[in-house]
């Protein structure tokens, strides 16, 4: 596997991802790593047919999570190298499918794309977990998800919402994420501080079920064909939007 580092940034989390992916996995094209000083920088990864770039800021390269976060990323590459459906699959083609003829609010419309995004980083993951410790990702989760559920009322008996002032329906579907992942992974116990957390941001949105939605996204298909994954990207999309699972858990 190429890597290149460039930037402001420290290589070593990048390296280190990278002995790790390769004790399992290899990429036919370099990787370039372009560390932007700005904190806001979203990290985001592109390809063509010379290689894969991946942007991130130096913040990013310099926290707990970099060395995770970069095999994470490697993850990615490799699926959209190997023509995997969810890395191949156009999201806008599906939301096309899915919602033809129907009027979205574009809240819900943005939402449907974090949807997508956590398919695809369910299979990514299928990747890092099989070659690096999941102690990192499980605190990640965890830390993410008690951020959500943090924004509470002090008094008790007034209480009328368990999640902060983001969304709360797509709360839920974040909450349902991780624990489809630590559930498709075996990495908790039952009874993990994770249950707890996902049923709290699910009580704010009894529109969606947050068992139903953990449901799709741990049975995703482990080597689905392009036909099986596009149902299952529309089926996910008429359920957010409002065809399919709105039964509260």
């Amino acid at each position: 596997m190429e890597l290149s580092v460039r930037g402001p940034g420290p290589a070593e989390p990048f390296l280190g991802a990278r002995d790790l992916f390769e004790t399992e996995h290899d990429l036919e094209r370099p990787v370039t790593v372009a560390i932007r000083t700005d904190p806001g920088e979203r990290t985001r990864v592109s390809h063509d047919a010379d290689g894969h770039l991946l942007t991130i800021s130096q913040q990013a390269t310099t926290s707990a999570m970099a060395r995770e976060l970069a095999l994470h990323e490697y993850a990615h590459m490799h699926h959209y190298e190997g023509d995997h459906p969810s890395h191949t699959q156009s999201t806008e083609e599906a939301i096309f499918l899915a919602l033809a003829g129907r009027s979205v609010e574009r809240r819900k419309l943005a939402h449907v794309y974090q949807i997508a995004n956590h398919m695809k980083d369910i299979y990514a993951d299928d990747i890092t977990l099989d070659v690096a410790p999941a102690d990192k990702l499980v605190s990640f989760l965890e830390a993410s998800l008690a951020t959500a559920v943090a924004d509470r009322p002090t008094d008790p008996p007034t209480w009328t919402r368990l999640t902060p002032a983001s969304d709360p329906e797509i709360t839920a579907v974040n909450a349902a994420f991780a624990l489809a992942l630590v559930e498709r992974h075996d990495l908790v116990p039952d009874g993990h501080r994770l249950y707890d957390l996902a049923h709290a941001a699910a009580a704010d949105a009894p529109s969606i079920s947050l068992s139903r939605f953990k449901d799709r996204f741990r049975s995703l298909a482990r080597d689905p064909d392009e036909s099986e994954y596009r149902k299952a990207l529309v089926d996910a999309t008429r359920a957010y939007v409002g065809s399919g699972d709105r039964a509260a858990d």
